[in-house]
């Protein structure tokens, strides 16, 4: 029998990984990696961006 020995296997295919784009008016894009963290920003600058989820 195969040891594992505590190592991980590879994960095939990779697993998409989700980032929170916060698009303002002025055209300024930031990415956040929770929602939570765009929401915050968007509400810090006067709640008038949009939030998008985008995967990588």
């Amino acid at each position: 029998m195969a040891c594992n020995c505590g190592g991980t296997a590879a994960q095939w295919p990779p697993q998409p990984v989700v980032v929170y784009e916060l698009t303002l008016p002025d055209g300024t894009v930031r990415r956040y990696v929770t929602h939570q963290e765009a929401d915050a920003a968007n509400k810090r600058a006067g709640s008038t961006g949009v939030i998008t989820a985008v995967t990588r």
